[in-house]
């Protein structure tokens, strides 16, 4: 005769025993450590815990996971089963359910973790709006500290740093010796930096 049993580790095989068994008969055979019994009791009631673990986790692979869950603690507790509470099938697939909630709240508080990091853990948004008040205040402060170079600085300096010339182009566009229009660059500098309180 085949060797028959579930796909289950750490419990062992047994050999197949014909069908129509009675559930309770078998429960109390695999208490004892009956294999071949247990082997018929997960034959008859497999299909039955895969639906319903399907129906509460409905993913066909988590299902299978519980299903083999279920049944291995079936086997470790099959002496547990106490008729005068209820048929051994309601007993079977109350283990099952247990099993299948356990699963979905396992998961459920997994997501609402990850959720949870990642929200503590974004990154924050730059206030737009308040960059750019700065950055127009700036703009003002910058606009107003030129009104007070000489005309000659302010031009040299506009060419340089707002232009983006370097001194050599600034001094051939102004028709100026390099070292002047440098000179004119430098002192608009530190003019620019005492009106504008920089570094004091």
């Amino acid at each position: 005769m085949d060797s028959i049993g579930p796909a289950v580790a750490g419990v062992p095989s047994w050999e197949g025993t014909p069908a129509t068994p009675d559930l309770g008969d078998l429960l109390k055979l695999s208490a004892r450590g009956d294999q071949a019994a247990f082997g018929q009791l997960y034959d008859a009631v497999a299909a039955r815990a895969f639906g319903l673990a399907l129906r509460v986790v409905r993913d066909p692979a988590q299902a299978e996971e519980v299903t083999q869950e279920a049944l291995l603690e079936l086997w470790r507790t099959a002496s547990r089963f106490d008729s005068a509470l209820g048929t051994p099938m309601a007993w079977i697939l109350t283990i099952v359910h247990r099993k299948a909630v356990d699963r979905v709240r396992s998961a459920e508080a997994s997501t609402r973790r990850d959720t949870t990091y990642h929200v503590q853990n974004q990154a924050v948004d730059h206030d737009t709006t308040a960059d750019s008040a700065h950055a127009s205040l700036e703009a003002k402060r910058v606009r107003d500290a030129l009104q007070s170079l000489t005309e000659v600085q302010r031009e040299a300096l506009e060419l340089a740093y707002f232009g983006g010339y370097t001194h050599t182009e600034v001094a051939t566009m102004l028709d100026l010796p390099v070292g002047t229009a440098k000179t004119r660059i430098r002192d608009g500098l530190i003019r620019l930096r005492d009106t504008m309180g920089v570094g004091s």
